[in-house]
């Protein structure tokens, strides 16, 4: 799992959002001027109005900084909302393109319920990521660093506590978010193995109509849903702590300016401006980092979305036809110690079979027990992360797929139908069958044939 709050990968694969993305980075710095111009200004205005005079210029330049600033603002949300709907178009895009590249058997491997999870509601997550969190994360390291340069030509001691106290908010906020970072991850596997089992349910409801099965996956269901409740609950208890946490980092911080500020104001040794513009500073070195640390929490699930979309769409592809052995059909298919692992589960471990000419072999297990992967394995369309599969003493990850596919018969849970004429040849010898069912739940029984 990616931790980095800005994922590089996302630079590659999206390059329409790299004009974006920079002026999100020339806002933040035109934003972190903006905020020093403000400060100066109401500092100066405040200064002079204590003396029972009206500083105009002053005046002028905080309502040309306040109205530039609410400007940047519109600017900033305007340039973040375009960026997230071209990186959600691209990766949707990519993640098509990639279940069109490696076929029907990586899907399933996949699982269709979480590839749709992933495009729905997981990219569109990102959201809160790029609108929230990113803007605020350019915030976080301009802004901090135009206040100390300003504080410092100001009062060189109290940019030197800014200076000591800024890195607690990161240190802290690194620390919980680790923890958030965790309880997310649980929470989007439980979403995706709730989208995954509601999806086979909807799809095999009149079977399970018809064998009186409904009510039980009804109350699968509502077992999955109440368990991933309680991982939402337990990552939002992790971002209010973490909240909590950060704003009283940070007004501790202001304090520790604040006091010696005062005290050397009563004691004559700080003029009246200089002092209200290191009390003005101050808060705004900490705010852009305490809201990027309470956003953080909120765009948590954008980017476990965004770092599986770019690893699912960035694997490689399914292993194409190429010149190599051509399986015998009519030899045994042995799977010898097979492993499929993806990036946050294992479809099938250490499996081992032996299926010869002739045999009838039925293969029944639940919803996501593997029984798709296994089909996928004897059509090549999966490779074995370790063991291998062998027809005829042929090792399938060196062989002629396309002329091996030529030799088998696949009869898919549901039918399709093709603008093609259908072709049907049998030259005799042996057939091999494996049907794959699901016990009194949503699929029904599928026929792989092998013929030679």
């Amino acid at each position: 799992m990616n931790r980095r709050p800005f994922d590089p990968r996302l630079l590659h694969r999206v390059p329409a959002a790299r004009r974006d993305l920079a002026l999100l980075a020339l806002l933040g710095v035109l934003a972190a001027g903006l905020v020093v111009a403000q400060a100066t200004a109401l500092a100066a205005l405040l200064a002079t109005a204590f003396t029972g005079r009206l500083d105009r210029v002053a005046l002028t330049g905080f309502v040309a900084a306040v109205a530039a600033r609410s400007v940047l603002v519109w600017a900033q949300g305007a340039a973040s909302a375009r960026v997230a709907a071209t990186v959600k178009a691209a990766l949707r895009a990519d993640l098509l393109g990639a279940v069109a590249r490696h076929g029907p058997g990586w899907v399933a491997g996949q699982r269709a319920g979480q590839l749709a999870t992933l495009a729905g509601r997981g990219l569109d997550a990102l959201d809160a990521y790029f609108t929230g969190y990113l803007p605020q994360l350019v915030l976080s390291v301009t802004v901090p660093v135009a206040v100390l340069g300003r504080v410092f030509l100001a009062d060189w001691s109290s940019a030197v506590i800014i200076a000591l106290t800024l890195p607690l908010i990161p240190i802290f906020g690194a620390l919980l978010g680790w923890q958030a970072q965790a309880a997310t991850e649980r929470q989007w596997r439980r979403l995706s193995r709730l989208g995954g089992h509601f999806l086979d349910m909807v799809a095999g409801l009149p079977t399970l109509r018809a064998f009186g099965r409904a009510q039980a996956q009804t109350d699968a269901v509502r077992r999955m849903a109440d368990g991933h409740r309680t991982a939402t609950m337990k990552t939002l208890r992790i971002a209010f702590l973490s909240a909590l946490v950060l704003e009283l980092v940070a007004t501790l911080s202001v304090a520790l300016v604040a006091v010696p500020v005062g005290i050397r104001l009563l004691g004559g040794g700080l003029a009246l401006q200089t002092a209200l513009l290191v009390l003005l500073l101050t808060p705004e070195a900490y705010l852009p980092l305490r809201a990027a640390g309470s956003r953080f929490h909120a765009s948590m699930e954008g980017l476990t979305a965004l770092d599986e979309a770019l690893t699912l769409s960035a694997s490689a592809p399914a292993p194409a036809g190429h010149a190599g052995a051509l399986p015998d059909g009519r030899g045994e298919i042995r799977f010898e110690s097979v492993t499929v692992a993806y990036e946050r589960t294992t479809a099938l471990r250490d499996v081992s079979l032996t299926i010869r000419p002739g045999e009838r072999i039925a293969i029944i297990g639940p919803s996501g027990a593997g029984k798709s992967t296994l089909l996928g394995l004897l059509l090549g369309f999966v490779t074995p992360t370790t063991g291998r599969v062998t027809v005829g003493g042929v090792d399938l990850t060196e062989a002629d797929l396309d002329g091996w596919r030529r030799q088998v018969a696949w009869v898919p849970q549901r039918a399709h139908l093709f603008a093609a004429s259908l072709a049907w040849g049998h030259e005799g010898g042996n057939n091999v069958s494996v049907e794959l069912a699901n016990p009194g739940v949503a699929d029904a029984p599928l026929t792989v044939t092998v013929t030679g």
